[in-house]
């Protein structure tokens, strides 16, 4: 009769229902049902919010998912019952836009399963305000929930929990934007971080923390001082009710370094610190946290010529400087190493006098002139004009080269300017002040053919004076192009034709050289005859060979 009954009430329950089941046994992993059929159920523990409240032999409701499985025993669910007949009650109390308690049931692909009396899907990105990259940690915590969709056909529901936070944080936010006033210090979360600084979390406030308002000191970014979440202590720098921004500082909350800077660091006084940056133009040194000092590179040496100072220090050395000035409210110190030895210009006048002689080597060649060391850092220079009394003398390169070792004449000295002037030609004497000593109109004479211009021939004599042939004293033919007749390195022979003591110049004839003295009077008084510009003088050589 009892199996007969049994089967009766069997036949009569139907897939897809809600049923009476009765708890026969507890398990650790799953709970045993019977529900009056052939076999009992087993449904899995975890299905219950709260398995240690169960007892046996209570009875609860269960959905019946399948009446047999292929061990012939029945699949329940007490989770799908619970669901079941929660729907129909939430749709009754719930609509778009409502609030609801609800715990995590699990993570799902792209955000969160809550159940809030049924399931509903919780997306990762209104779980927070900034989407949180490990889903694991919301698992099993009760929240509130915002109501954002309900799709009755396919029994969906989406929440939002970071709606409920952004209004709340709005609420938050004006109630602090009203109270807040520059100078207040305030507790922040550090909630973002950039190149140019750092968002603070003031409670439902984010106000920016400009790079510049960090440190007293130099920093390069941002992470050397802060990092995500970390709490801070800030002050309100400025509010902005309308805009709802606010501007913040950290190193406001600790005393200005540079108050009573003067009196820690007086002018004149010798200071230590540690190179933090180098520019092409001096190097920085921190002498105290906040506080940093410029050396510029004309204050690193009195002697060493320093392009950079890269050259001669690194970040990170320790050195000793010289405060040369203070200018307070641009937060600036001048430095200088340099001042920490004699300046070796203080002595030059008294080591170089003018009148005496030195002796060099050539350092460097400019278009005007020659440097030529005298002693480590202290150079000399000789002017173009000052390198030969009979040539006119267009580069130094012409006269000396660099590493050459030459002998001058200290012509003048300006400690102030740090120059000395040196002559190598006031070594000699001038030829020219005795020229009638050496030639005569009419004196035949050999020499080297040294330069070709398009109007003449510079040709070398002895003493090192130059002697011009114009084109018009070559040859009796008519000559058209100087270098078809003459070449540079040529030996001629030419005659003494014009002496002009007060330009400098002396004029020569190649076709005069066998002439008697009636003729070469002739062709004296013609050269006479000739126009200034054709009479030229070294000094305005055009460098320019004739084609």
């Amino acid at each position: 009769m009892e199996e007969l009954l049994a089967q009766s009430q069997f036949d009569n329950l139907q897939e897809g229902q809600i049923i009476k089941g009765t708890i026969t046994e507890i398990r650790e992993n799953d709970v045993v049902v019977d529900i009056g059929g052939k076999a009992e159920g087993i449904i899995p523990a975890h299905e219950f919010l709260e398995p240690g409240e169960l007892q046996i032999g209570s009875e609860i409701d269960i959905f019946l998912e399948r009446l047999e499985d292929r061990y012939g025993n029945p699949v329940l669910s007490y989770d799908k019952a619970q669901q079941k007949k929660n729907w129909e009650n939430i749709l009754s109390k719930c609509e778009e836009g409502t609030v609801v308690s609800g715990r995590v049931r699990a993570k799902v692909k792209g955000g969160l399963i809550v159940n809030i009396g049924v399931d509903a899907f919780l997306p990762a990105s209104q779980i927070d305000i900034q989407p949180p990259k490990n889903l694991d940690q919301y698992v099993g915590q009760t929240y509130d929930f915002k109501v954002l969709k309900i799709n009755t056909d396919r029994k969906n529901i989406v929440v939002s929990r970071r709606e409920l936070i952004e209004e709340q944080r709005q609420a938050k936010r004006r109630t602090l934007l009203d109270s807040i006033k520059p100078g207040d210090i305030r507790r922040g979360a550090v909630k973002n971080i950039t190149d140019y600084g750092a968002f603070i979390d003031l409670d439902g406030l984010d106000g920016l923390l400009h790079i510049t308002d960090m440190s007293w000191g130099r920093i390069s970014h941002p992470t050397e001082m802060l990092k995500v979440g970390e709490e801070v202590d800030i002050m309100i720098i400025e509010v902005d009710r309308d805009r709802e921004r606010v501007s913040l500082g950290l190193k406001q909350t600790t005393p200005n370094p540079w108050e009573g800077i003067e009196n820690r660091f007086p002018v004149g006084a010798r200071v230590h610190g540690k190179v933090v940056n180098l520019v092409p133009y001096g190097a920085f040194v921190e002498l105290e946290e906040g506080v940093e000092g410029l050396v510029h590179v004309t204050e690193l040496s009195w002697v060493k010529r320093i392009a950079k100072p890269s050259e001669v220090l690194r970040v990170g050395d320790e050195i000793d400087a010289v405060v040369l000035g203070i200018q307070k409210d641009d937060q600036k110190i001048s430095l200088s190493v340099r001042q920490l030895e004699p300046n070796p210009w203080d002595m030059v006048r008294h080591n170089y006098p003018v009148g005496a002689r030195v002796r060099g080597k050539v350092r460097n060649l400019t278009s005007y002139g020659a440097f030529v060391e005298l002693e480590e850092g202290i150079d000399g220079m000789v002017h173009v004009s000052d390198m030969s009394w009979t040539r006119k003398v267009n580069h130094p390169s012409e006269v000396v080269k660099k590493g050459d070792e030459v002998d001058a004449t200290v012509l003048d000295v300006d400690p102030n300017n740090q120059r000395i002037s040196l002559g190598m030609k006031q070594l000699m004497t001038d030829p020219w002040s005795e020229i009638e000593t050496h030639y005569k109109i009419g004196d035949v004479v050999s020499g080297t053919v040294s330069k070709i211009t398009s109007y003449g021939a510079f040709v070398e004599l002895e003493h090192g004076i130059d002697g011009l042939v114009h084109i018009s004293q070559i040859s009796e033919e008519r000559v058209e192009k100087i270098k078809d007749v003459l070449k540079a390195g040529q030996e001629v022979t030419a005659r003494v034709i014009k002496i002009d003591r007060d330009d400098r110049r002396i004029g020569l004839s190649i076709k005069a050289a066998n002439y008697d003295e009636s003729q070469l009077a002739a062709e004296a008084a013609a050269y006479d005859n000739l126009r200034s510009d054709d009479l030229t003088n070294l000094g305005d050589i055009l460098d320019e060979a004739t084609r």
